[in-house]
């Protein structure tokens, strides 16, 4: 799952102009937590997809879209 939601993650918070901390924050992670899903060292759960996709104000199905 982290493979192609990691790095979705990255981009819209950079297409925002968001902090990854504040968004960890938002989404009820510490910065530490959320760096360790953004780098995979941690899994990225079903509840975690929610909590970030509602933290970054997008539809979940948006951190599962491939680049064209």
């Amino acid at each position: 799952m982290n493979s192609i939601v990691a790095p979705n993650v990255k981009r819209i918070i950079k297409q925002k102009c968001l902090k990854q901390s504040a968004v960890a924050t938002r989404a009820g992670y510490t910065p530490n937590q959320f760096c360790s899903m953004m780098k995979g060292r941690k899994i990225i759960k079903d509840i975690d997809i929610m909590n970030i996709a509602i933290a970054l104000g997008v539809d979940a199905n948006e951190l599962f879209k491939k680049e064209e």
